[in-house]
């Protein structure tokens, strides 16, 4: 059964965006760009929700990204991806398919065949979906050292869960 991780990057003050989605504060340089090439080369799938979607849809196929960071845009572009919504009917990004409906059972099922990694990128609320069925088997968070003082939380409604740090 292959791995579903999520992945986000958090301030000290455990916020995963600053209000009105803003995200200005991450750190991204080339260590960071590194991991980022090195992180998405294990993977075989990426599920996002649709906020985040509609973000990294609106910003990975556009020319500024391809030249800017070719490596990351080949892959991200190429990935197979799994938005988890509601309302979203048309996904215009290649390679991309919404999940709906039953969750747990499409989820599971993409769990089941062998191959790589598959991460959840962002998506507080669809992590929040994600853990309350228990299908997320990791998480992977990175802090910034930045405090915002109010924002969107990284773990939203969370219910009490001891986690075991692996790195």
């Amino acid at each position: 059964m292959r791995k579903l991780y999520s992945f986000n990057m958090v301030t000290l003050d455990g916020f995963f965006e600053g209000p009105d989605h803003d995200i200005s504060w991450h750190n991204w340089d080339a260590e960071m760009n590194g991991f980022a090439e090195e992180q998405l080369s294990t993977l075989d799938a990426l599920f996002f929700g649709r906020v985040t979607y509609e973000m990294m849809a609106g910003y990975w196929p556009t020319e500024m990204a391809l030249k800017g960071d070719p490596l990351v845009a080949a892959a991200m572009n190429r990935i197979p991806k799994f938005v988890i919504s509601s309302t979203l009917t048309e996904p215009e990004w290649s390679n991309t398919r919404v999940i709906k409906g039953d969750i747990a059972a499409q989820v599971t099922a993409l769990k089941q065949p062998p191959g790589g990694d598959m991460a959840l990128f962002g998506s507080a609320q669809a992590m929040a979906t994600l853990m309350r069925l228990n299908l997320i088997d990791e998480h992977r968070v990175i802090v910034n050292p930045v405090l915002l003082g109010s924002g969107t939380p990284l773990f939203q409604a969370a219910e009490r869960r001891r986690l075991e740090l692996m790195d």
